[in-house]
């Protein structure tokens, strides 16, 4: 079995990373991306009640669990929202991600 988790980032300029993370790690992709000092804010620190850690997800949005009623409602609060957005402070780390491909937003 795989023991990390990659994921491709791409950044506000269209700069695109790996990131390789152990698949026993028990945090959000927004936490991650703070953790890999992408410029994200996330001011509500995860609570799905601010937006600010907006992405959008390029390939691999099959691998993600639905949208919650929260995460919508918030989603519905932007103007660059789009049908691939989510906030990756509501997308749990988990092997299921391997693969996953996101663009991030800086200060939303």
């Amino acid at each position: 079995m795989n023991e990390l988790i990659h994921i491709s980032v791409e950044n506000q300029v269209g700069e695109s990373h790996q990131l390789a993370i152990p698949t026993d790690i028990n945090l959000s992709l927004m936490e991650v991306l703070k953790a890999s000092e992408y410029d994200i804010l996330a001011t509500c620190g995860g609570m799905a009640l601010c937006a600010t850690c907006h992405i959008q997800v390029i390939d691999g949005a099959e691998q993600l669990a639905p949208l919650t009623e929260a995460e919508l409602d918030m989603l519905d609060t932007l103007p660059d929202a789009a049908g691939n957005s989510r906030l990756s402070c509501q997308i749990r780390m988990s092997p299921a991600l391997d693969g996953l491909k996101i663009r991030i937003f800086g200060n939303n």
